[in-house]
């Protein structure tokens, strides 16, 4: 479940779209009437999204959205005067007066984008550094020299072991040379 942070300057707005989101099943995690507020709770969570009004008393929302943490995204509440036509790069908007469907929907469609985004990072192989990598070759070069192994060999008996014992192929790589060079 994303974590949706509610901030707009009039505590009744900010409650009564609270309100709104809880009824639709999105679960609220707070509910502020200032920017400091909002950034406050979202930096202790990893990421969600922040529906917010365009003016706080110590910021807009230009303002808060450059201070967000990474995984948050804006929701911007307000009149289409403020935004003039243009939308801020990086933040959705919805005009004033909002329509209970309109936001419902706008929040379902960018909790699946992130869900989307996060499944995809998720998917992607980390990158080796450079000293992970030379383990895994001195790993294949000792392979290669005591077991008279090919390169491709030895690779594929480091990923064989790795799989079968469930580590990953630097671990592995370091399990193989204590072995041998005992």
């Amino acid at each position: 479940m994303t974590n949706v942070i509610v901030a707009f300057s009039k505590p009744e707005d900010a409650k009564s779209i609270k309100n709104i989101l809880m009824r639709s099943g999105f679960q609220v995690i707070a509910v502020c009437t200032s920017g400091a507020q909002a950034l406050n709770n979202a930096d202790s969570l990893n990421d969600g999204i922040v529906v917010s009004g365009y003016r706080f008393e110590d910021m807009q929302y230009q303002e808060l959205k450059d201070c967000l943490p990474k995984g948050f995204e804006m929701l911007l509440v307000a009149s289409p005067s403020r935004w003039a036509g243009h939308e801020p790069e990086g933040v959705v908007c919805l005009p004033m007066p909002l329509k209970v469907h309109d936001l419902v929907s706008t929040l379902e469609m960018m909790i699946q984008a992130q869900t989307r985004r996060k499944k995809k990072q998720r998917q992607q192989p980390k990158e080796r550094s450079e000293e992970e990598a030379g383990l895994i070759e001195q790993a294949k070069a000792l392979l290669m020299e005591r077991n008279n192994m090919t390169e491709m060999e030895a690779h594929r008996y480091i990923q064989k072991c790795s799989m079968d014992s469930g580590t990953n192929m630097v671990e592995t790589a370091q399990m193989v040379m204590s072995l041998i060079n005992l």
